[in-house]
Order: structure tokens, then C-alpha cells, then sequence
């Protein structure tokens, strides 16, 4: 199933252009301390990049961590396998990994909410279907309640004004500080950081599941059966995301938790079923992937390794201990959008020549020397 390869170098990419913007800021990580929605300016190239990537690609790249979760699962029924067996050993991997990374590099780590959530999903794949459609259905309501509920929160000042925090002094850590004061900023203030995981864990759970449901309805298989349920996800994604997304952007600011973590897996399921219609025709016409699609297949196979440094790029260009670049250029959407571009093509470039040589990236060799 190449288009699975592609699906997940897409998601990586987006959510760096998601990302990008926090990098770029003034007060990078420690902005949100505030209260203060990243990307909120009035640059209209920034706005429509965090139009069309907030909260949609890490709705992508969840889903798609629970296709490859029931991959795995099949693959160990195929073999006779016991499950979860050491997929239990893959998740606490993903889990290290993920806390590592959110010290040495980066506050809003994924990894560490997917690897808690994948072990809990690995036992629910033991259970029956009807169980599996039960919780999911389940998740997706707890979701959308505490959805309701933080808004209404936030709505009456419930809520209050946010932590704060963040200010000169903070943009001074990531202008001018050195790396050891960012990773002492990130412990110190990592019940914020961490917040998003448990805010998101009810909507993680549920696309898991999804991702699983779909992939055994055959919705990433390469026969006509296939191609109809993409073309269904296209449509129905882009026929209620778009224009609900694009009411949301108009928003008022209360409404920021509905548009990332409501309307925005709208909008991912099209783009989901957008790029396999790309793939579908561009391949039936020319009977290859193209150098385009087969550099995002090598970034999709190398996900979790390019998922790494482009944080480690981003911040190398962005913070004091590096380049610095984001105090002098930063407040220009065109540094940003040149950033996402300039890392985007260095993953894709390098993914391709680094496969050619080994089989996997180096954080999945590491992952399956240690397992096994």
C-alpha cells in the first residue's frame, strides 16, 4: 500500500507548517503561556497557512498511527503471533523517545500521547468489534462534551485569563538564552506543556480507531473499492471542512479549541482522500510515482526519524544557541513560509538518499535494534 508511505511524509510536512510559526515567534514555546493563539497576526500568508494546516495535520497524523497499528496487528495475526507481544516494547520506545524529545528539543511533543494511546489501542484490537465500536463512538462523545465545556469555560472568563508568563524575559531564552536555559524553561513549565495530550486524548483515542476501522473497510487498498471510500472522504471531508474551517477562521477567539480539535479532523479526512485521488490518477496515467510522490513515500517510511529533525532544524535555524534567525527575521510570514519550504525539501531530499543506502530511518533502526 504505497499511498500509505505518502500519507504519512504529507502529515509530517503539515505539521511542521503547523509548527513552524512557533518556532518563528517572538516567545516560541513559552507564547502560549499567555493565552495567545499562535499564528493569530494579521499577515494574510500566515493565516492561511494556519488556515489550512492547524490542528488538520496532527488529526492526519494521528489517524494514521492507528492504520499502522492495525497493520501491525494483522501482520501478527498472519504470523500467529501472540498481541500485543512486543508491540508493548514499540510503545514504551515511542514513549522515552517522545519524553526525550520534549526535553532536548521541543514542548508539544505527539509522541508521548501516542504511545499511551497506542498501548490502550493495541489491547482494545483483542477485543471484539463491536467493543473496539463502541469505545470509539464513546471517545468521540467525551470529545466533543469537554469540547463544549472548555468553550462555554472560556466564553464566561471561567477560565480566567490563561497562565502567564511569557514575556521579555521568556523571549529572551529563545533570542539569546542558551539550550540548556530551554530545556530548564520546558521542565519548569511542563504541566502547560503537557496540557494539550490530555486535552486531546479522547480525540486521539477515537481517530486511532477510526484509522483502524477504515483501514480494515479496505479504504487504503489499490482496487476500485478502495479508490470509491477515498473518493467518498474526499468529498464529504472537503464538502463540511472546508466551509466549516473557513467559518471558524472568522471566528471569535473563544471558538479556537473548535476549530482545532472539532472542525479541523473535518478538513483532514479530505485531505486524506485528496492526496490518494492525486496518487490514484497521477499513477494511472504515468504508471510511476514521480520524484515528488517517491521522496514523500521515503519521508512517510522514515516518518517518526524526519518527525525529529525538523524540530531539531527548525529550532537549530530559530533559537539563540543556533542561527538566532527568528529575533532578526521572525516577524515576517515570508521567513516563516521560506522555512517550512527550505526543511520541507532537505526531509524529502534527504529521506530519498538516506533509503537508498539503509532500510528504515534512524530512529526506526534504533527502535528495532532495542526491541529486538
Amino acid at each position: 500500500m504505497p499511498l500509505l508511505d505518502v500519507l504519512r511524509g504529507v502529515a509530517i510536512l503539515g505539521t511542521l507548517a503547523t509548527n513552524i510559526w512557533i518556532f518563528t515567534s517572538a516567545g516560541s514555546e513559552g507564547v502560549l503561556l499567555t493565552g495567545n493563539p499562535v499564528g493569530s497576526g494579521d499577515d494574510p500568508l500566515q493565516t492561511v497557512f494556519m488556515f489550512l494546516a492547524n490542528g488538520k495535520f496532527i488529526s492526519m497524523l494521528t489517524f494514521m498511527f492507528g492504520v499502522g497499528l492495525a497493520i501491525q496487528y494483522q501482520s501478527a495475526a498472519k504470523r500467529g503471533r501472540r498481541w500485543p507481544g512486543r508491540y508493548h516494547w514499540r510503545a514504551l520506545f515511542l514513549f522515552v523517545e517522545g519524553t526525550v524529545h520534549f526535553i532536548l528539543i521541543f514542548a508539544f511533543d505527539v509522541l508521548m500521547g501516542y504511545a499511551v494511546t497506542a498501548i490502550i489501542v493495541a489491547w482494545l484490537l483483542t477485543r471484539s468489534q463491536t467493543t473496539q465500536r463502541v469505545v470509539m463512538w464513546v471517545h468521540l462523545g467525551l470529545h466533543l462534551a469537554f469540547m463544549a465545556l472548555l468553550t462555554l469555560g472560556i466564553s464566561s472568563g471561567a477560565a480566567g485569563e490563561g497562565p502567564q508568563g511569557a514575556g521579555p524575559e521568556v523571549e529572551a531564552i529563545y533570542a539569546d538564552g542558551s539550550w540548556l536555559d530551554q530545556v530548564d524553561f520546558r521542565l519548569a513549565n511542563w504541566p502547560i506543556f503537557r496540557l494539550e495530550t490530555v486535552i486531546a486524548f479522547p480525540m486521539m483515542m477515537f481517530l486511532f480507531l477510526l484509522g483502524v476501522r477504515l483501514f480494515r473497510a479496505g479504504a487504503f487498498g489499490g482496487d476500485e473499492h478502495g479508490r470509491r471510500i477515498r473518493e467518498r472522504m474526499l468529498l464529504w471531508g472537503m464538502g463540511l471542512g472546508l466551509p466549516l474551517n473557513l467559518a471558524l477562521q472568522f471566528a471569535p477567539e473563544q471558538l479556537v479549541f473548535v476549530e482545532r480539535y472539532v472542525a479541523a479532523p473535518f478538513l483532514a479526512f479530505g485531505y486524506i482522500g485528496l492526496v490518494g485521488w492525486i496518487v490514484d490518477h497521477f499513477t494511472a496515467k504515468t504508471g510511476r510515482q514521480g520524484p515528488l510522490m517517491n521522496g514523500l513515500s521515503s519521508l512517510g517510511r522514515a516518518a517518526l526519524s524526519g518527525y525529529i529533525l525538523q524540530n531539531l532544524v527548525a529550532s537549530a535555524v530559530c533559537y539563540g544557541w543556533g542561527l538566532g534567525l527568528a529575533a532578526r527575521f521572525g516577524e515576517s510570514a515570508w521567513f516563516g513560509a521560506s522555512l517550512w519550504l527550505a526543511i520541507s525539501a532537505v526531509l524529502i531530499v534527504g529521506s530519498r538518499l538516506w533509503l537508498t543506502r539503509f532500510a528504515a530511518g534512524p530512529a526506526e533502526m534504533l527502535q528495532k535494534k532495542l526491541i529486538r
